[in-house]
């Protein structure tokens, strides 16, 4: 790439976007649901090879083993500020080996504009790959940048059992983090739910549904009374919500059912409201005292919001957009969760939905708009650029 001056560096994605396009389909073409285990080997393996085809040799380079998940990646780079910055972003996605072929090219938009379709490419594919770009773009600038940790997960749809204390031990060490997680429709993420999977076990005593129901304890009855009870612990005016969306149990249909399980999701957007649903659930009691209700408690990640610390990294990359053009940066807060949840509750400074602008996460439609590749793929560059020395008033 040819040197060009440190202001340009949206000029300079849009010379580049052919080639940025052309990396994201590259890895849309490997195929990485979280539950492929060689599929996800072979795709951490591309993109490995872009990254070090777009950006040399790692400096330091740790792969890390994900046992029945997906290998986590770390390449850091050494830059030439003091600044030490993390992209953190994962490679799988929850579609099942064999979802591309039979993939539908998503139309232009009603004004003819251009869309790109593929498993994972918006959530979360294109993020990974402008966050390779950014660096170089930055780099080859000549402005001074930070040291960089690309970390790239193969976990992160399944709750990012394996990669997390990766991500938290990283985001002690940097000066900040960037998660290039998907927009929404271009705002900046810094609020996001936590989020738990809870299990249930219900167990009741078995009879025959004929000869002696009076002798049983149905734990389906029970676990119905237990779902209808919880279902009013939510709380949507407070941003709680609860689902149960998987529910199993019963052995036959001339037996009164001595087990019975489900899964429940659930969303909240604060620590306390984190503590009451818990403590509303355990006091759900059913009607017969012959059953036994079991709950696992598996809160998987904490709420983020926008905190102190990370206050000043959106407040740069406001003032990075419209160095760049851009009218206005906006922020939001989501209902997904990512692992930015984690980094935020470390108090450390994070920034999320750095990424794509597009729309259909896990869904057949699932989209980017190729003409803001490079906006997106210039912001972060700028950020990077901005962040060769540590911000002022940020966690040490």
């Amino acid at each position: 790439m040819n040197a060009v001056p440190a202001d340009d560096l949206t000029a300079r994605a849009h010379e580049a976007s052919a080639g940025i396009v052309a990396d994201i389909l590259s890895l849309v073409r490997h195929e990485t649901g979280s539950d492929d285990l060689p599929g996800l080997a072979a795709g951490l393996d591309h993109l490995r090879e872009l990254a070090v085809s777009r950006l040399g040799p790692p400096d330091r380079e740790e792969r890390h083993p994900g046992g029945e998940c997906g290998d986590t990646l770390a390449l850091t780079y050494t830059g030439t500020g003091t600044g030490h910055v993390a992209l953190i972003g994962h490679y799988d996605t929850v579609w099942p080996t064999g979802t591309l072929a039979a993939w539908e090219p998503p139309a232009p938009d009603a004004d003819g504009r251009e869309k790109l379709g593929g498993p994972g490419i918006f959530d979360m594919k294109t993020g990974l790959i402008q966050g390779v770009w950014a660096l170089a773009l930055a780099r080859e600038s000549g402005a001074p940048v930070p040291t960089v940790t690309f970390l790239f997960n193969g976990d992160e749809e399944i709750g990012s059992l394996s990669s997390r204390p990766l991500i938290e031990e990283l985001a002690r060490r940097v000066d900040a983090t960037l998660v290039l997680e998907p927009s929404a429709h271009g705002a900046v993420k810094t609020s996001r739910k936590g989020s738990g999977i809870f299990r249930i076990t219900v167990t009741g005593v078995e009879a025959h549904a004929g000869l002696a129901p009076q002798d049983g304890a149905s734990a389906i009855t029970a676990l119905s009374e237990f779902v209808v009870a919880a279902a009013k612990v939510a709380a949507p005016e407070r941003g709680t919500t609860v689902n149960t969306g998987l529910v199993q149990g019963g052995s036959a249909t001339n037996v009164v059912a001595g087990r019975a399980t489900a899964s429940v999701d659930i969303r909240v957007t604060s620590r306390a409201e984190q503590d009451r649903v818990d403590r509303e659930l355990d006091a759900i009691e059913v009607s017969d005292p012959r059953v036994r209700v079991e709950i696992d408690h598996a809160w998987n990640r904490p709420p983020m919001t926008l905190d102190a610390a990370s206050a000043p990294l959106l407040a740069l990359a406001r003032e990075v957009a419209r160095e760049q053009g851009r009218d206005e940066l906006p922020d939001t807060a989501v209902g997904g969760a990512s692992d930015a949840n984690f980094v935020a509750a470390l108090g450390r400074p994070v920034l999320c939905g750095m990424g794509a602008v597009g729309d259909g996460a896990h869904a057949r439609t699932e989209f980017v708009y190729p003409d803001t590749v490079p906006a997106q793929t210039a912001l972060v560059a700028g950020m990077l650029r901005r962040l060769a020395e540590p911000l002022p008033g940020t966690p040490a």
